[in-house]
């Protein structure tokens, strides 16, 4: 049995077919911007965490990297 040709069903389908696309593309830019947004805010976290550790770790540790090796000689052998 063959089904009679209905005048609209072609333009219903296309219709239905371009609004599920368009509720697609939403869900994934909201899905996107919350993602976004919650990777702005931890890397705000780390920013602030990182500009509150010192900025030269071994000048606070009283070593200096490429320190002169006379400098450092009479520090060592004075315990002779």
């Amino acid at each position: 049995m063959k089904m009679p040709y209905q005048a609209g069903s072609s333009a219903q389908r296309i219709r239905i077919g371009l609004t599920s696309l368009a509720v697609v593309f939403l869900i994934v830019l909201i899905a996107s911007a919350i993602t976004r947004a919650s990777r702005t805010d931890s890397t705000n976290n780390v920013t602030q965490a990182s500009t509150n550790e010192p900025s030269e770790p071994l000048a606070e540790l009283g070593v200096a990297p490429g320190a002169d090796q006379n400098q450092q000689a009479p520090a060592n052998s004075s315990g002779k």
